[in-house]
């Protein structure tokens, strides 16, 4: 089983995420895109985009669907949060714990009651058996955790936290009663700190989305049924941020709302759900990997409640094995947004028909909602293999085109004889790849750095080069060798990143 510490440890060695602020100690919950991590987010950005915008799936009918592209604001009118529902609504039960000071979201606590115990230990959801155990040892207590029942910390009513032992604690009685806490940042606009010029970082792209609808309408040739994407930054106060860049306080989403008549609504559920599975397996997720599953009654956003729900598309993840993390959520959020922003603005959301002026409705919206840093996560988690047989014990086995270096040109000595036609070759293909030249150590080290970036091709420059113009290629999985001609390394390397190239990598993998 791969341990998530050492894909952190690779993570940071080689430059593909850092601890914000790393200098300083860290800031929790914030985290800086190194390199390759750079080039990998924005390769995964990228072919979402495509995939979303420029070059959108086809639809039921046999033609492309319509999408458009909008970059709203970070910082909104107040009020969009208001009519959204998330400054009332948009926050999580909290407990405190009067001895240690720390806090806890109630449904992230599991507590070990018995009826026969009048300490019931509490522990936070992800804490595994041994520790568990060891900490039932400390207090005293028999250690078999089958002798006691595992229930949330909700489940239980308030008069029995007298009896509950908090994590860090040795004796019960020390939890407060949930309180609610609000997850958006707030902010001052202007130079007037008040409760006037306060506004929030958004919490979610989708509302700028819902602010732009009529002037999407307005503004371009789009007709009902059609999209409108967008890829950016968004800010939540989460208490307790973990489990590396998956559950983070300042992150990255991919956000498609689909703007359709109410009663096509189903089919477009379905239409999109299908798509955007689809779209992570050609990016290089496994089908073992990847789960679909609709959300419970309980689990449903206030938007969704009338609706479809929400089906989601889930990863395992290494901490979440062998269960599953949430990877991108397909919602029909019905005509909430829309009806919510009309009531508050006092602006019309309707859609008239261009053919049939009498025909006016409110539309609903299917919401394909991804997180990019997410994403970006399963790939590395996904890529992380194991081989003791190679130097570097470990390779990044990404798809070609999402791969952040997609070649690299190694010179076999630093001699000028090796490393001239090797800085022309690369020359030649920085145009059109993200290419690196590595000139120094012994060859075999080169190639274990290359493997531990995921580097899919290395192209070696050596004598036969100088005499007959051919390089060696070696290849990042089977370690493979072949040599081409120096003047077809552009075609080698456009053929294995086409797109179309992608999915059948994927099943590959």
């Amino acid at each position: 089983m791969i341990d998530m510490k050492d894909i952190v440890a690779l993570c940071k060695r080689r430059g593909f995420v850092f601890p914000a602020s790393d200098i300083y100690g860290g800031l929790n919950g914030f985290w800086d895109y190194g390199p390759l991590g750079t080039e990998l987010k924005n390769n995964l950005r990228d072919l979402w985009w495509k995939a979303m915008v420029t070059c959108p799936p086809i639809g039921p009918d046999g033609t492309p669907v319509e999408i458009v592209g909008i970059d709203s604001a970070i910082i909104q009118n107040p009020k969009t949060w208001e009519a959204s529902g998330h400054v009332g609504g948009f926050s999580d039960p909290m407990v405190d714990c009067t001895e240690t000071k720390k806090r806890y979201r109630q449904d992230h606590l599991v507590v070990l009651t018995s009826p026969k115990a009048d300490r019931w230990p509490a522990f936070h959801e992800e804490t595994e058996d041994g520790e568990i155990e060891k900490k039932l040892k400390k207090l005293g207590m028999p250690k078999d955790v089958s002798l006691f029942e595992k229930v949330n910390l909700t489940t239980l009513d308030v008069s029995d936290y007298a009896k509950v032992v908090a994590p860090d604690v040795s004796e019960p009685g020390t939890l407060t009663e949930p309180k609610q806490f609000n997850l958006m940042f707030h902010t001052f606009v202007g130079a007037t700190a008040t409760e006037d010029n306060k506004a929030y970082l958004r919490p979610e792209t989708a509302q700028g989305i819902f602010l732009n609808y009529k002037n999407v309408l307005d503004s371009s040739r789009v007709k009902i049924p059609f999209g409108i994407a967008q890829i950016g930054k968004a800010y939540r106060n989460e208490v307790t941020p973990r489990n590396f860049i998956f559950r983070s306080r300042e992150f990255e989403q991919m956000e498609m709302e689909w703007f359709c008549h109410p009663d096509e609504a189903e089919k477009w559920h379905t239409f999109w759900f299908e798509e955007r599975t689809k779209f992570w397996k050609s990016v290089g997720l496994s089908s073992d990997n990847l789960i679909m599953r609709e959300h419970d009654s309980d689990e449903l956003a206030h938007y969704a409640k009338e609706g479809l729900g929400t089906s989601d598309i889930e990863y395992r993840f290494p901490f979440t094995a062998p269960g599953y993390g949430e990877l991108e959520g397909i919602a029909h959020r019905c005509d909430f947004d829309l009806k919510q922003h009309q009531e508050h603005s006092g602006t019309k959301m309707e859609y008239v028909d261009p053919q049939d002026p009498q025909n006016r409705f409110i539309p609903h919206v299917i919401e394909p909602a991804a997180g990019l840093t997410r994403g970006v996560l399963a790939l590395i988690c996904e890529a992380y293999t194991v081989d003791e047989s190679r130097p570097s014990g470990v390779y990044l086995n990404f798809h070609p085109a999402i791969a952040p270096k997609k070649a690299a040109i190694l010179p076999l000595t630093a001699k000028d004889e090796h490393v001239a036609p090797a800085q022309k070759l690369y020359l030649e293909l920085r145009e059109e790849f993200a290419i690196d030249l590595d000139i120094k150590q012994n060859i075999g080290k080169r190639y274990a750095r290359q493997d531990e970036i995921g580097t899919p091709y290395c192209f070696t420059i050596d004598n036969d080069t100088i005499a007959d113009g051919t390089v060696t290629v070696r290849d990042r999985n089977t370690m493979a060798q072949e040599r081409i001609h120096i003047d077809k390394v552009a075609e080698y390397l456009r053929e294995k990143m086409k797109p179309a190239s992608i999915e059948a990598g994927a099943k590959a993998a």
